[in-house]
């Protein structure tokens, strides 16, 4: 057995030997290579700690051993042609960036690089701590590092967050292309040849991996069909999104093994040219923590010469945190600080709409000349290039008849039209807010002074769309009425189909999503039903009825209305 997978061995007989309970780990190689030296066929192992292993409770080192002893599906018969990949690629430094980090996560990260990558194409792991002050990320990493001459760790002096540790590994490499990786990864068998073949035949290509799913609980991997793959897009909120690759980029392939065009990328995972990376300015660094850097980079790639793809014959498994391990600092809202910086170098005249969503509160985002400066040496493209030819399929702001808040006019026009945002709360009915103006999730209703509001975020579709007080501050109050009479929130609309009023994936195709306002009687009524949206009594949730020109509850307002563009 080589000195890799005798480091894997180790790292088992050291759970093992503090297991206090069994837990079923898998980790592939060990049953598809060395199935005799498997701690358990069966897939039994150890555990070191009882403990949450959830990674948002990491807060020892004391963690599970997390290699799981079960094969991957095999790569569909596309990927395994012969020929397919060139073989004089070139070799990668692979940076992976870490704060408290799990130990056993960390090292089936490094182990997984190790194991699943040929040899010749590793130049070195680059190890980032971000000031990390967990025990076993100090001396123990050290001392169980030095077993692999690849593998360096550097240390920041002070926190720096995601973005410029990243910069600190890119500082410090030395391989022609580099390859980010989260610290709580696994790569699979083949996943990193395909991501440098298309960079060996295209250095302004910046390729991404499919992304598997590891369980945060669990820690299983979840493995994700190369048939079923997503590409990146955005919201106004200037949020990263998944959707379906385009029907015309379907079209643009003979096969489900090559790599598809994407918009964006989710920006924890992908390989880039060094030298690309550097000649488009790399990341912005007055951007702060973490936030953003993902859709600059998307860009600024697509806008400056270069292509930006997803690899389905590239797999890595990534544990999806429930919520952001950074802690931000008091009175700073750095994610809309990035945006800012982000929407003033590269959206042109549409970063208007992210500000309408923010309600045109800028606040100090720092001095972008020098990022200005890049962009027209370089001679990028504009940014309605680049919605024009890659990502024709948003849908543009300054096309609604309609924008910002939906408010109730009933009982001193207080409440605006609200909803959950998340993916989970799809098919939820929606209600009324006290309306806050501050755009996002809220329309408002005439008198009652509440607004139509939703959070807006994928994992609330199908959640009720609710009432809350306006709060004039765009975000979840932030609605537009397209001129086929869909009130959206981005991808997502207002659906009523006998039941709530909820948020579902915009369709177009009107029916349930068809909803025509009268700016005369203030009714916006359901076009399949003909029932008009109406608020309870009690203010607090949406209802359909039969339409009354007496009934205040039934009467609504856009904040913005042009009926010329209807």
């Amino acid at each position: 057995m080589d000195d890799r997978r005798m480091g894997m061995v180790r790292v088992i007989a050291e759970c093992a030997e503090r297991a206090k309970e069994p837990l079923l780990i898998r980790y592939p190689w060990l049953i598809s290579r060395y199935p005799s030296r498997a701690p358990s066929n069966n897939g039994v192992s150890f555990v070191d700690e009882k403990e949450d292993i959830a990674v948002e409770r990491q807060s020892t080192g004391n963690d599970r051993c997390v290699y799981w002893l079960k094969r991957f599906p095999t790569l569909f018969e596309p990927c395994k042609e012969s020929g397919r990949y060139l073989k004089d690629l070139p070799p990668t430094a692979v940076i992976i960036c870490f704060h408290n980090e799990a130990w056993s996560v960390l090292l089936r990260t490094v182990h997984s690089v190790l194991d699943r990558s040929p040899e010749h194409l590793i130049q070195e792991i680059i190890l980032v701590d971000d000031f990390s002050d967990m025990p076993h990320l100090k001396r123990q990493l050290e001392d169980y590092m030095m077993n692999y001459p690849k593998v360096r760790i550097i240390r920041a002096n002070k926190r720096e967050g995601l973005i410029r540790a990243r910069l600190l590994g890119a500082a410090a490499a030395k391989a022609p292309v580099l390859t980010y990786l989260d610290s709580h990864c696994e790569c699979t068998e083949g996943w990193l040849e395909p991501l440098l073949d298309r960079i060996a035949r295209d250095p302004t290509t910046v390729v991404c991996p499919v992304i598997d799913v590891i369980d945060d609980t669990t820690l299983e991997y979840h493995w994700r069909d190369s048939s079923g793959v997503n590409v990146g897009g955005f919201d106004w909120n200037l949020q990263f999104n998944w959707h379906a690759v385009p029907e015309r980029e379907r079209k643009r392939h003979k096969n489900p093994a090559e790599p598809v065009w994407s918009p964006t990328m989710a920006g924890g995972l992908f390989s880039i040219d060094r030298a690309f990376f550097e000649r488009i300015g790399t990341y912005d660094s007055g951007f702060d923590i973490w936030g953003g850097e993902n859709l600059e980079l998307s860009f600024k790639t697509w806008m400056c010469g270069g292509t930006l793809e997803i690899v389905p014959c590239s797999h890595v498994g990534h544990i999806f945190r429930k919520r952001s391990p950074y802690k931000w600092r008091n009175g700073v809202n750095v994610l809309k600080r990035n945006s800012i910086r982000l929407s003033e170098v590269w959206l042109d005249e549409y970063a208007k709409y992210y500000y309408q969503r923010i309600g045109h509160d800028k606040g100090n985002y720092g001095d972008i000349s020098e990022r200005k400066a890049l962009r027209k040496k370089l001679g990028c493209k504009s940014f309605k290039w680049y919605l024009d030819n890659v990502y024709p399929e948003l849908f543009i702001p300054g096309e609604a008849v309609a924008s910002g808040e939906v408010r109730n006019l009933g009982e001193g026009g207080n409440t605006c039209l609200d909803s959950p945002a998340r993916k989970a709360d799809l098919h939820k009915p929606c209600g009324l807010y006290p309306c806050h103006r501050q755009g996002g999730n809220q329309i408002r209703q005439v008198t009652s002074g509440m607004c139509i509001d939703s959070s807006g975020k994928i994992e609330d579709l199908h959640q009720p769309v609710g009432m809350y007080p306006c709060h004039r501050q765009g975000g979840n109050q932030y609605w537009m009425l397209s001129k086929t009479g869909e009130i959206r929130r981005d991808e997502s609309c207002l659906d009523y189909s006998g039941s709530d009023v909820i948020l579902y994936p915009c369709h177009g195709s009107k029916g349930n999503q068809q909803w025509i306002y009268n700016p005369q009687t203030n009714h916006i009524r359901h076009g399949s039903s003909d029932k008009c949206l109406a608020i309870t009594e009690s203010k607090q949730q949406l209802v359909m009825e039969e339409c009354s020109s007496n009934s205040l509850r039934q009467r609504w307002s856009f904040e913005n209305y042009d009926p010329s563009k209807l």
